[in-house]
Formats: C-alpha cells, sequence, structure tokens
C-alpha cells in the first residue's frame, strides 16, 4: 500500500519484503516491478564479492535472508530509487535490514511470533521491534496492547523520533463491506479521505490502509509537502492496491481463498474477515504450517469457520508433519472433522471434493469454498499449482 501511494505521487521506489509468496524475485521490487530472473542475478553478482570477503573474514557465514538484503540495498542504489519501503525479517534492532536509517518507521500491531528468537510476550518483542526507531525520525504506531504502547512511545521519546498513533492521530473513520473488497474513510495526518474503494477483505487491511496513508503523509512532510495528499490521487492509488496470498480469491467454482495466515494473531484476523465479508457454507481448510508455529492456537481461531478441515504440508524441510498437525487438529475440531493428505495437491483436490458436496455437511443449497491457510509457503505453492490448473 505504502509503495502504490508513493508511486502516484511520481516517486521511483524500490520494495524489499519477505517471505516470497511464489517467486524469489518477488523480495525486490522497482517501481511495483519484481526484478526479472536477469536483473535478480545482477543483483547477486554486485554483492558476491563482498559476501565472499564476509565468509572468509567471520566466524559466522552471512545467511540467505542477509545476503539477499544486501542485494536489494544494492539494486536500490543501482536503480536508483528515490525511496525505499523495507519490510523487516523478524525482530527489528538486530535485523539485517536495519543498517538503513529510515525517515519513517512503522510498527503494526505486535503479537507473538518467532517467540524463541524475540521472546514469549508482546512486550519482550516490542523492545526489539522498537530498534528500527531512529533519532529525529517518523515513528507511525498501529494500534497497540498498552505495555507494548508504552514501550515503543518511550523508544520514540528517547530518540526525539515523532510520534504518530492509530486511533488518536489518524485511523479508520468507517469502513463497510462491499463487493470485492470495502469502501472506507480514512482519516489521514493531514486531512480526511472518503469513500476510498480498498480491493481487500478484513478490518485488519483497513487498518493497514490507514496506517499506510500516515505513513506516506509523514514522508511527503518530511520532504517539506505540509499539503494534504490529493484526495483523487489517494482514491486511485488503493484502488489498484493487490496482495497475493491474502484472502485472495484465487479460483471460482468452487470458490478457493488464499490466506497466509501463520500465527494464531494472523488467524484471527482472518477467522474475523470471513465473517464480515463471506459466506461459505460449507467452507473447507486445508492447512498446512510450519513446525515451529503454534498450530493449536492457529486451529482454535479458525474451528468455527471451517466445517472440516484436510491437513497437509508443503514442500520444505520446516513443515509439520500432516499426521502430527491432524493429532493436534481432532483435538480441536473432532475426529469426523478431519482429513489427513500429506500431499498438498491431493489435499486441494480432496477439500475441492468435499466444498461440491455440501449435503454432507447438512447444507444442500451452500456455496461451498475451500480456504487454503497455515503458513506462505502453502499458500505459495498451492497458487502456483491452482493457477497451473487455471491455464490448462
Amino acid at each position: 500500500m505504502i509503495d502504490t501511494l508513493l508511486r502516484a505521487l511520481d516517486l521511483r521506489t524500490g520494495r524489499f519484503t519477505s517471505p516470497h509468496v511464489e517467486r524469489m524475485n518477488e523480495r525486490i521490487s522497482i517501481d511495483g516491478e519484481s526484478l526479472t530472473d536477469e536483473e535478480f542475478v545482477r543483483a547477486f553478482n554486485d554483492v558476491a564479492p563482498y559476501t565472499h570477503l564476509v565468509d572468509e573474514s567471520q566466524d559466522h557465514p552471512l545467511s540467505f535472508f542477509e545476503t539477499v538484503v544486501g542485494m536489494a540495498y544494492a539494486a536500490f542504489a543501482d536503480a536508483p530509487v528515490d525511496v525505499a519501503v523495507v519490510e523487516v525479517g523478524m525482530g527489528g534492532s538486530w535485523d539485517a535490514t536495519n543498517v538503513a536509517d529510515a525517515q519513517v518507521a512503522v510498527v503494526l500491531p505486535i503479537a507473538v511470533d518467532h517467540a524463541q528468537y524475540l521472546g514469549d510476550t508482546p512486550a519482550d518483542i516490542a523492545e526489539e521491534k522498537a530498534g528500527i526507531i531512529k533519532p529525529g525520525t517518523f515513528a507511525v504506531l498501529a494500534e497497540q496492547r498498552p505495555e507494548v504502547a508504552e514501550i515503543l512511545v518511550r523508544r520514540a521519546a528517547e530518540v526525539g523520533a515523532t510520534v504518530a498513533r492509530e486511533g488518536v492521530e489518524f485511523g479508520v473513520a468507517s469502513r463497510v463491506p462491499a463487493v470485492g473488497g470495502q469502501v472506507v474513510s480514512l482519516q489521514g495526518l493531514r486531512a480526511r479521505y472518503d469513500d476510498v474503494f480498498l480491493p481487500l477483505y478484513g478490518a485488519h487491511q483497513a487498518q493497514n490502509a490507514a496506517v499506510a496513508l500516515a505513513a506516506v503523509e509523514a514522508f511527503a512532510a518530511a520532504g517539506e509537502q505540509s499539503q494534504p495528499l490529493d484526495e483523487d490521487l489517494v482514491r486511485a492509488a488503493f484502488a489498484e492496491v493487490t496482495s497475493p496470498g491474502r484472502l485472495e480469491v484465487i479460483r471460482r467454482s468452487p470458490t478457493v481463498v488464499l490466506d497466509a495466515a501463520h500465527n494464531p494473531h494472523g488467524a484471527e484476523a482472518l477467522a474475523a474477515a470471513l465473517d464480515d465479508s463471506f459466506a461459505f457454507s460449507p467452507l473447507i481448510g486445508v492447512i498446512g504450517v510450519m513446525a515451529d508455529k503454534d498450530h493449536e492456537a492457529l486451529l482454535a481461531a479458525l474451528e468455527p469457520q471451517l466445517a472440516h478441515v484436510v491437513c497437509t504440508q508443503n514442500s520444505t524441510a520446516r513443515a509439520l508433519p500432516a499426521a502430527e498437525l491432524a493429532k493436534t487438529a481432532r483435538e480441536v475440531f473432532g475426529e469426523d472433522r478431519v482429513t489427513v493428505a500429506p500431499r498438498l495437491a491431493e489435499a486441494l483436490d480432496q477439500a475441492t471434493a468435499l466444498a461440491e458436496a455440501g449435503d454432507a455437511f447438512g447444507d444442500p443449497l451452500g456455496a461451498g469454498a475451500v480456504l487454503v491457510t497455515g503458513s506462505v509457503v502453502t499458500v505459495g505453492e498451492a497458487r502456483t499449482m491452482l493457477t497451473r490448473r487455471g491455464e490448462r
């Protein structure tokens, strides 16, 4: 969203995000377009001599993530871009991305994830996240738990950063679900922007839009643009926003929805969005998670939404085996609402058949659908399979 707004202001953007959904190139974008294969290789070759020097002189070689961050920054410098939009990989202070000093730091709602590295409580994680707020910059803070907000605001005061808080200086004034997304009114830092169509589902995406708008307003102000953004420009930019793998309807008849929720916080937002924007009956879940995630709480958050769950696994070594996921799923859903299909393609086929057999769930007239979730990798692999099937 930030990238799209900045490009609407005629700024050349570089964007770094992680992980990718389908192809590694997605992690590095220039002007909204992922690097081509040739450009990606060129970025690697640009930094390779330095990675070798580091690997030879240090006790620990550069990680995959650190290398790709270096490639992104090299590509941004080579372009060159007017502004870089950089998503932290994990944490904040010690994340590889944080070698950059951003004019605007954005902190979205903090919940527990990567607990083995960052801490067991939101407050612990906030201490690490706060490290992206640098001296004399602008901190845009989404609505937080009180103990988290206190840590972030304290960090901003310590380094002399200006703070904008959701629900105080900016926020969602109103939102109404609509066909293909929602219509929102956003209170920005400098003006209110009404009747903005956002082609994404869920209250959390409206919240994301408010945060993105405030971030761009703050960045524009840092460049001495004190006027509000043009309302038509804001509407046109948000209407173009996409977010692959985030409540994305990838197929019809039956409908297949992809969502990359991979922790309890994400699953709760997904469940609320399903209630808010869809009326599927029955809804069949295809779930594959990583072994280091809190899969029990994720399953519990989705249990009220799913008539049945097909437990599967993605192709990575980090994936929780489908049989292990099913053990927990049976405790949450009951024996009769769980099946196991370790191969994702088989899981998709099983779920599609169940969605089409609405009468098996006591709803012969229902609009059955399939939800694929649990991991960005699972969703990415399903997206590739379903897209190729559609092409055939």
